[in-house]
């Protein structure tokens, strides 16, 4: 699951390209109906759903690989303080989220269980603030406590008073030692708009949005799936 804004055209021009994979599946099944060989394929394919599945992860790595490649440095190096995990990873987990996701927050155990079992894993967070204007006001309030490196304590002090709201923003930045009015800032503009060109370049349908090694997720996928995320870029890096 993943938050979007509903309506809004920025969100409509994302959730159109992040069907990509599936209609590629739906039209493959359908070209093999015809003739004995294809029967085959189609009961294979509906015996075990998990084919489908799997074709699709692969197509969808596929799509964003292009993408991955050109952007990596840009995708995994933190902006000032926003990461947490190792110094010396061997694997970036990047997540694209925004503080009055639910579904972000829902995640913040998985990620918390990550770092705590993986001493070779860095978490890079990214601002992505989609869902209003309380949303930005956080991100920017979170781009100043980075640059100031005290990003994880505004982090985690702002989930702990509850969603974005003058009093809760207010309560997270006096947490972190910061002022609390919100700053306008050039360096923070460029941010924000190069997080929302690489996540809408990635198919972002909401968030959070996961990017890890080859792999791109949308959603609170949970932690088997980060898991396995984890240990395929670390087998490709090894």
């Amino acid at each position: 699951m993943s938050e979007a804004r509903g309506g809004s055209g920025w969100g409509a021009a994302l959730a159109g390209a992040a069907g990509g994979a599936i209609a590629t599946i739906v039209l493959a099944v359908g070209a093999v109906q015809s003739g004995w060989a294809g029967q085959l394929v189609r009961k294979a394919m509906l015996d075990n759903p998990g084919i489908l599945m799997e074709t699709a992860d692969a197509l969808r790595d596929q799509q964003h690989a292009p993408v991955l490649t050109a952007n990596r440095q840009a995708i995994e190096t933190p902006f000032g303080s926003s990461w947490e995990g190792a110094k010396d990873a061997d694997v970036t987990l990047v997540e694209f989220y925004d503080y009055a996701c639910g579904y972000c927050k829902a995640s913040l155990p998985v990620i918390d269980k990550l770092v705590k079992e993986d001493p070779k894993l860095r978490v890079v967070y990214r601002e992505f603030p989609i869902l209003g204007p309380e949303s930005e006001a956080a991100s920017r309030l979170a781009l100043a406590a980075s640059k100031s490196g005290r990003f994880m304590a505004f982090h985690d002090a702002l989930y702990a008073a509850g969603r974005p709201s003058e009093q809760t923003l207010a309560q997270a930045a006096a947490a972190a030692g910061l002022p609390a009015a919100i700053p306008s800032s050039p360096e923070f503009d460029a941010e924000l708009r190069r997080n929302f060109q690489l996540a809408q370049q990635l198919g972002a349908t909401g968030t959070p949005l996961f990017v890890v090694g080859d792999r791109v997720m949308n959603g609170a996928v949970g932690y088997e799936a980060l898991k396995e995320a984890i240990a395929a870029a670390r087998a490709k890096n090894g």
